[in-house]
């Protein structure tokens, strides 16, 4: 089922911060929280310090109404630099492929496409993109259709 929620990006402090929503809006986590070290390993790139392989690369939490806070840390080790503007995401999760690949192209004109959209390994076809006006989105597809 398709559904609408927000992606929050943070230097190092996503555990903290979602721990502390947690406590505000109650509830549990949508699934365990995953690591850096959970994901399969890239030869492309130099292995993860141990600092970092504890780092949050998921953690969703409901809030309100259906709406779902998910969240990643992104540290500078790893290339990311967060500034306000790109810490928050428009998350869209899309019923079929056909349906995310006209959302992706349509968002991006005019824009800058950060990720084109790929197999990625957890399953899903994504991939993220700024739009013309600067908004920050992510289009993920957990179907095959």
């Amino acid at each position: 089922m398709a559904r609408v929620s927000t992606y929050l990006n943070f230097p190092r402090t996503t555990e903290a911060a979602f721990l502390f929503y947690q406590s505000v809006f109650g509830g549990e986590f949508s699934m365990p929280i995953m690591r850096f070290k959970d994901a399969p390993s890239n030869p492309n790139q130099p292995p993860l310090s141990e600092a970092d392989q504890n780092l949050v690369i998921h953690v969703e939490l409901p809030i309100l109404g259906g709406h779902v806070l998910m969240g990643t840390d992104a540290p500078e080790s790893m290339g990311f630099s967060v500034n306000y503007g790109n810490n928050v995401f428009i998350n869209l999760e899309t019923d079929t492929r056909a349906e995310t690949d006209r959302l992706f192209n349509a968002l991006a004109e005019g824009g800058k496409i950060d990720m084109p959209l790929a197999d990625m390994f957890w399953g899903a076809y994504f991939g993220s993109l700024v739009d013309q006006f600067g908004i920050h989105w992510m289009l993920n597809c957990a179907s095959n259709d």
